[in-house]
């Protein structure tokens, strides 16, 4: 047997054992796995930011645990099982992939995004373009793939310069806003027009701005602890530091980090 097969044999030869012998695996429900399979999908996603692929490899197991552990459930409930739901991928990406299991050509990855979003249409006649985009998705990364949908059948800017100068008119619109600080609300509205616009913006450029900030959210938390940390050799809290002080401290962090 292909030790991959013989691999995934085994993880669900082990989750019928203890689906049927462990008090706590005997009685999770999908609903129960639901919060556990989300901070695991994002333990995935810090091994992936940090680039440690040991951790990746770790990460994929306990996911690929919860996916096996959703299908057994559904299997009990005859609903469908693990074979249900590899099939169905598979009839998927067979579909989806018509430039490698059919006759269609394409030149380029752009022309393979636009035909999935068509083909999507087509095999679901009454679904939006934007209904494959979960409303549970973070706000950043929602704008990115609501824009990426959309832009999948035709709603985009020809090239990337015209889709920053989008992002230089809601600047504008938003320094305009800014000149009357009693209407947060219209404030509010031209400040998520632009973080929208640069979200889609990067489609453009080939960067997910959810990638993006969390890199620089990761930058920003090492650096300041740099800060804190030059302040607690000073035997000082790094809120009894003057910002001159800090912005040294931050350009040091910069150099060294």
């Amino acid at each position: 047997m292909d030790e991959r097969l013989q691999a995934f044999k085994r993880l669900l030869d082990i989750m019928d054992a203890v689906r049927a012998g462990c008090p706590w695996d005997s009685t999770q429900t999908i609903q129960s796995l639901r919060h556990l399979t989300i901070e695991e999908t994002y333990e995935l996603s810090q091994a992936i930011l940090n680039d440690d692929l040991n951790e990746v490899k770790k990460e994929l197991g306990d996911l690929m645990l919860h996916l096996v552990f959703y299908a057994k459930i559904g299997q009990e409930q005859g609903a469908f099982d693990i074979a249900d739901v590899l099939n169905g991928i598979c009839d998927k990406m067979i579909v989806r992939h018509p430039h490698i299991f059919g006759n269609e050509h394409v030149e380029n990855a752009e022309q393979v995004e636009q035909n999935w979003e068509k083909i999507k249409l087509e095999r679901e006649h009454n679904r939006s373009v934007l209904g494959g985009v979960p409303e549970g998705l973070p706000s950043l990364l929602k704008a990115y793939r609501m824009a990426q949908k959309t832009a999948g059948v035709g709603f985009r800017w020809p090239d990337a310069e015209q889709a920053w100068q989008k992002v230089e008119e809601e600047k504008s619109e938003l320094h305009e806003a800014l000149k009357k600080p009693d209407d947060l609300t219209h404030i509010e509205e031209e400040y998520g027009d632009l973080l929208f616009a640069l979200a889609a913006y990067g489609n453009y450029i080939g960067v997910n701005p959810d990638d993006a900030l969390e890199k620089t959210n990761k930058k920003f938390r090492e650096r300041f602890a740099y800060v804190e940390q030059k302040a607690r050799e000073q035997g000082k809290g790094v809120q009894h530091l003057g910002i001159e002080e800090m912005i040294a401290y931050w350009k040091e962090a910069k150099s060294q980090l």
